[in-house]
């Protein structure tokens, strides 16, 4: 009889061992599947907001402006019909010619050019100056951008034949000599004594008036 109660103790205890690895088992593969989901949400997390400024990235790529080919004019600003031109565009407009004298970092220069008049350039671009005000278009003026973010400004009258004496043009060669198309037009101001705004490597031709500087000045 103690043999057979001792046969049967132990059996118990067996059963209660198994019990208890069963329950450990169980209990460690629930652990690691809600591990494995906190997991899983967190690298899903991640992946969302790396993915996020990519997005981005992508629309802001879309909304800028399209980039500039070699040689090519960008004319914008206060105009109705903002567009780019070339060389080559510039070549098949009616051409002026100029003799001019400057000074330069280099001394004296003299040359003849040969281009289309900056107005005529504006002009089909539809400056949108305010009719209402009497010769609204003195209000306005140009900023010119060439290569290394060199900049010059002019007034409107400078380049409007109804005001100005001289034309400045978008030059296409120099003393016979036609310009790269990759290195685009030149500037060229009759009037002026010194060859600070014959803006080289022109890229930008801007359009403005002064009245919401002057007016915010107040």
């Amino acid at each position: 009889m103690t043999w057979g109660r001792q046969n049967q103790r132990r059996a118990g205890l067996a059963l209660a061992a198994a019990a208890l690895l069963l329950a450990g088992c169980g209990q460690s593969a629930e652990t690691k599947g809600a591990d494995g989901a906190k997991d899983g949400a967190k690298g899903g997390a991640a992946a969302g907001a790396s993915a996020s400024p990519s997005s981005s990235s992508s629309s802001s790529a879309k909304a800028s402006v399209a980039p500039l080919g070699p040689g090519e004019v960008r004319v914008g600003g206060k105009v109705a019909k903002p567009y780019s031109v070339t060389l080559a565009d510039l070549r098949k407009l009616p051409q002026a010619s100029v003799e001019v004298k400057f000074t330069s970092a280099k001394g004296e220069q003299r040359h003849t050019y040969q281009g289309v008049p900056l107005h005529d350039v504006l002009k089909t671009a539809e400056p949108r100056f305010d009719a209402a005000k009497k010769n609204g278009q003195l209000r306005g003026f140009v900023s010119a951008t060439g290569g290394g973010d060199y900049r010059a400004v002019f007034a409107w009258a400078e380049i409007d034949p109804g005001f100005a004496k001289s034309q400045v043009l978008l030059a296409v060669s120099e003393d016979g000599v036609a310009f790269d198309d990759a290195a685009g037009p030149r500037l060229v101001v009759p009037q002026d004594t010194k060859g600070g705004r014959y803006v080289s490597e022109l890229n930008q031709l801007w359009v403005g008036v002064v009245d919401p500087v002057v007016d915010g000045a107040k």
